[in-house]
């Protein structure tokens, strides 16, 4: 089609007298296809004649066109700029023009076409007229202009995408960036486009992610996310997770990869800080008793795999819970810090320190016998004597510790749980000779020693139940916001034979594993509904929180004799609130969340205590239901000056209130700490600057 306008020129070209159409150019035009308009012209671009095509885009009959100047096909404002005319001089100059733009229909109506004008010329070169060949195209300008449109929108959302996005090629050279990818990586576009990615990917990760493009190819997936470590400019390493997609052509072959990058560091480095606290001890950074056992495990397989040796010993201090009590607790803080990292320096680095609890530490020498563990015990020995501040004490009270050293090979080793208790008892062998010293644990000696002590123990606990020789003494929690208490916790005690007061760290560890708790659990439970019948009847709406053990969550004798006391007494339910700690709760969740159930068919509260503790805290929120959360020591006791602790804090603050919850702060000891919490959104707190624990009577002033 496009030689038409040359075929009519070689017709015109003939006739040197007029511009007329033969025969041959009348055919010609009538012949050609509809998809075309074309026109023949004078020389001053009036209409000659035209096609079928013509009168099909003009909508005009040829008897209403012809003669009439071809400008009616223009639009207004294109006349006025004198288009029809410059095109027919460029035509007439050049000897050709193409060009595209609207053009007019009879009924006013715009189309977008493709336009060639060919002047024609008789042989002695005098312009005779034009030929004008004309194609609507404005379905595929409108195609264009949609994709077009379509490619901006892709533009705007790839270039100002908040985060990183790019091409890459099959060979995994960067073809298009994104300002937020450069962010992340620390590179401008010019540097990155054309780079392959391996150039700032971490050696470690670049096979990983490798093989995740060599399945995108192999089509046996679609896409692909995972987190990646990329090489900044100022030479550390980003993580972020990126996900991937394989982009092919209509034929489905290949084409390239587009991908996204969000910048992950901080979520990174907090997770490792969340995974770092939940295997290590806040205070000190050695590791946990969980951390610990699961090492102790670790090595008994090795034990019975290789036959190899090693040792545990068990420190305990002597005398700092007196220092703790007459210095405060910051100074028992400082001072428990000092001692732990002047153990583990005293340590090498295949040994294992923990710090068990407040004033107990644990240690793992996988290579040591005997002898070697010996002196070991006897160098930590003499750095708790240098640290231990004797003039802030007295000579009589000094700070020293207790060692005990269990061996493995030491009689039937069968858990961690064993060879724990073996290096307790040779410790308690040292307490009971005194203190300050180092004991081995004998198989034959302690084995007699254990099943005594542990007989001894349930004759003693057994007739405090049936001599009603425990105590319960309360601490006051109350509203931050507030001056008075809003409920009691009940702490046990238990008093021996002598009339003493045995704290409940020395027995009830021990009632649970003699099965003892369970029943220690229901007469705390008794006692604390008598003692909101009691004040219910004089006139006082308590409210009063119960420990329970986590070998009693699940037990059916204390649901029913939960019912059963509410029912003879007439305390409303909610005035009863039972406590667990998270560690219990989690160790089994289902049978926590049933129990719990329980209790709130029943009418009691739940509160999920030591929250943060396990660190997969936030997890279980999701599957235990409870109405408070008390808030884990540890993050309390110095959240005035550390900031992570804050951050914490305010988080749990935020999620129980988002579930309708409420959260109490343990172990407020100033008012430094009051006024952060306060101010952090905790609802409650308990702690020795609110009140100290003492006979719920001395409390109401009974």
């Amino acid at each position: 089609m496009s030689n038409a306008p040359d075929r009519a020129a070689r017709v015109l070209g003939d006739d040197k007298r007029a511009f007329r159409l033969d025969h041959e150019l009348l055919g010609l035009l009538v012949a050609e296809t509809r998809d075309y308009a074309i026109f023949l012209l004078d020389e001053r671009g009036n209409v000659a004649t035209w096609n079928a095509g013509a009168e099909r885009f003009k909508g005009y009959r040829a008897q209403e066109i012809i003669g009439q100047h071809f400008s009616v096909f223009y639009p207004p404002e294109d006349v006025a700029a004198g288009k029809p005319s410059s095109e027919l001089a460029i035509a007439a100059a050049e000897g050709r023009l193409e060009d595209e733009g609207w053009r007019i229909r009879k009924d006013g109506g715009r189309f977008w076409a493709n336009v060639v004008i060919t002047a024609l010329r008789d042989k002695d070169g005098v312009l005779r007229g034009y030929g004008k060949v004309t194609r609507d195209l404005t379905e595929r300008r409108a195609h264009e202009l949609q994709l077009a449109a379509s490619e901006e929108r892709f533009r705007r959302s790839f270039d100002d995408a908040l985060i990183g996005m790019m091409i890459f090629d099959l060979q995994g050279c960067y073809l298009r960036v994104n300002d937020a990818f450069c962010a992340i990586v620390g590179n401008p576009r010019e540097k990155l486009e054309g780079l392959s990615r391996e150039r700032i990917t971490h050696p470690d990760d670049i096979a990983p992610d490798a093989e995740s493009l060599r399945a995108l190819l192999a089509g046996e997936m679609t896409s692909y996310t995972r987190d990646i470590r990329y090489i900044h400019a100022a030479g550390h390493s980003v993580w972020a997770t990126i996900s991937v997609t394989l982009i092919s052509d209509p034929d489905g072959q290949p084409q390239h990869f587009i991908a996204q990058a969000q910048d992950i560091t901080e979520r990174r480095r907090y997770e490792n800080q969340l995974t770092d606290m939940a295997d290590h001890d806040p205070l000190t950074g050695l590791l946990n008793a969980r951390s610990f056992k699961r090492e102790l495990e670790s090595h008994i397989a090795r034990v019975r795999r290789f036959d190899i040796t090693g040792a545990v010993l068990l420190i305990d201090l002597d005398n700092f819970k007196y220092y703790n009590d007459t210095q405060g607790h910051r100074a028992g803080d400082k001072l428990v810090v000092r001692i732990a990292h002047g153990l583990r320096d005293r340590l090498r680095e295949t040994d294992t320190i923990a710090r068990l609890g407040g004033d107990e530490f644990a240690v793992l020498l996988p290579q040591e016998g005997h002898q070697n563990a010996a002196l070991v015990a006897a160098a930590l020995l003499e750095h708790v004597h240098g640290e231990g501040p004797a003039a802030a004490l007295g000579d009589r009270t000094r700070i020293t510790a207790s060692i005990g050293i269990a061996c493995f090979g030491d009689g039937e080793l069968r858990t961690s749980d064993e060879i724990l208790g073996n290096a307790d008892l040779a410790m308690y062998d040292v307490k009971n000779e005194g203190r300050d010293g180092i004991a081995t644990f004998r198989p034959d000696q302690h084995k007699r020693a254990r099943i005594q002590g542990q007989t001894n123990w349930a004759t003693e606990i057994s007739e405090a139940l049936a001599h009603n020789r425990f105590e319960l003494l309360a601490q006051p929690i109350r509203a931050l916001r507030a001056e008075t208490p809003t409920h009691y916790e009940l702490l046990l005690r238990m008093r021996d034979p002598r009339g003493d007061l045995i704290p409940p760290a020395t027995f009830l560890y021990i009632a649970e594993r003699l099965g003892l708790i369970q029943e220690i659990d229901r007469w705390v439970t008794d006692r604390a509904i008598t003692i909101l019948g009691e004040h219910r009847a004089a006139g006082r709406d308590l409210r009063l929180e119960v420990n329970l053990s986590s070998y009693t969550i699940g037990d059916g004798k204390l649901l029913n004799l939960i019912e059963k006391r509410l029912g003879e007494t007439g305390v409303p339910a909610d005035r009863l609130i039972f406590e667990v700690t998270e560690t219990a709760a989690v160790t089994n969740v289902a049978r926590a969340a049933a129990f719990a159930d329980r209790l709130a068919d029943l009418g009691c509260k739940f509160a999920l205590d030591d929250f943060g503790a396990g660190f997969g805290s936030f997890y279980y929120l999701k599957h235990l239901p409870f109405d408070y959360l008390k808030i884990d020591a540890e993050f309390i006791r110095h959240c005035a000056e550390n900031k992570l602790d804050r951050t914490l804090i305010a988080a749990v603050a935020q999620v129980a209130h988002g579930m309708g919850k409420h959260t109490i702060a343990e172990f407020i000891e100033n008012q430094e700490t009051l006024e952060v919490l306060t101010h952090l959104g905790i609802d409650y707190g308990q702690g020795y600057h609110l009140g100290r624990p003492e006979p719920l009577a001395k409390h109401l002033e009974i």
